[in-house]
């Protein structure tokens, strides 16, 4: 797609100024939108894709949303809720009967699946039926399974929200974010609220997004074999207390026996694996999540979050297993 560095368009046209669309951005959100089976829109990163959602949320409505999600989602309900705003649920989303219990009054249901960094599974056609009839409606965030392993919208969900800058993008080097939706009524709702508030990619980064739809189909093949067979190596090795993996995708959650010490001191042993926040590259990944402060409780102290690359697996395994050793 061409990339106009334009601000301006000559007026009268379809365009008129930079901030309500641009040909980059259109060739990639028709891609984008045809792989989920909606329509697209591009924004500047995936927090302000969450925060655009969010903000279509009543005064002092109801949001549920899993316990273990994206730190970022969290934390931006936080900040909604300490403001007044809006209250939060946050519910263990692998009990069903709590999910639906806790979509009752709920205005909005914002699924992951899997979660992230636990990896739990949610099995999304009745819970988002669950959600719709309680009167709720349901973002999934489709992240870590991109659109060519899940289509939340074919399973009912209203909207669905992408961190583009992880896999779709796919090689470090964009921030950006995305929300599909396959109703008229919310993707005008969703287009009016980016407008205004601004929230828009660069030409350049969205031509970058779109070179990196092209490859995501044999990237996150390469990344999802090398995960399963790490997964498989790693459920035997006695540095390592569990491994959590969905049996998809290119994430892999493990825990040290030995506790968060050594998960730190694994993160900073490698040479090929890089100790970092992100996730969805070429690169393998890999950090402690529990580092940060705003991540629940409930996620083990000792667990590190591994994004898999399209490296040659061997190379991947020597360099964990030679990690894993100094660990004693």
């Amino acid at each position: 797609p061409p990339t106009p560095p334009a601000s301006t368009f000559v007026g009268g046209g379809d365009r008129e100024y930079g901030r309500w669309g641009n040909p980059t951005w259109q060739a990639f959100e028709e891609a984008l939108g045809d792989l989920e089976g909606g329509r697209a829109l591009a924004f500047s990163s995936g927090l302000a894709a969450v925060a655009t959602v969010l903000d279509l949320v009543g005064q002092d409505a109801v949001v549920v949303a899993p316990r273990h999600s994206y730190n970022g989602t969290i934390l931006q309900l936080a900040d909604l809720e300490s403001r007044g705003r809006l209250r939060t649920r946050l519910v263990d989303v692998t009990d069903p009967d709590a999910l639906a219990k806790a979509c009752d009054d709920a205005a909005l249901v914002w699924l992951e699946s899997p979660t992230n960094p636990a990896l739990e599974v949610i099995d999304l056609a009745p819970a988002i039926a669950a959600a719709h009839a309680a009167g709720a409606h349901v973002v999934v965030d489709n992240t870590f399974a991109t659109p060519l392993l899940q289509q939340p919208l074919a399973l009912g969900a209203d909207i669905v929200v992408h961190s583009v800058t992880k896999y779709l993008a796919g090689h470090s080097d964009v921030l950006m974010g995305a929300i599909v939706t396959s109703s008229d009524e919310l993707f005008g709702v969703l287009k009016g609220r980016r407008d205004l508030i601004g929230a828009v990619p660069g030409t350049f980064e969205a031509y970058l997004a779109t070179r990196g739809l092209r490859t995501l189909h044999v990237r996150l093949e390469r990344a999802q074999s090398n995960a399963a067979e790490l997964a498989r190596r790693l459920a035997t090795h006695p540095a390592i207390a569990e491994v959590r993996y969905p049996g998809f995708g290119g994430i892999v959650s493990i825990t040290l026996t030995a506790g968060e010490m050594a998960a730190d001191l694994l993160t900073r042993s490698t040479r090929l694996w890089v100790f970092t926040t992100s996730l969805g590259g070429v690169e393998s990944t890999f950090e402690r999540r529990r580092r940060w402060r705003s991540e629940p409780e409930t996620i083990p102290d000792s667990l590190v979050r591994l994004s898999v690359g399209i490296e040659d697996v061997e190379d991947l395994w020597v360099d964990l297993e030679q990690a894993l050793a100094q660990l004693g």
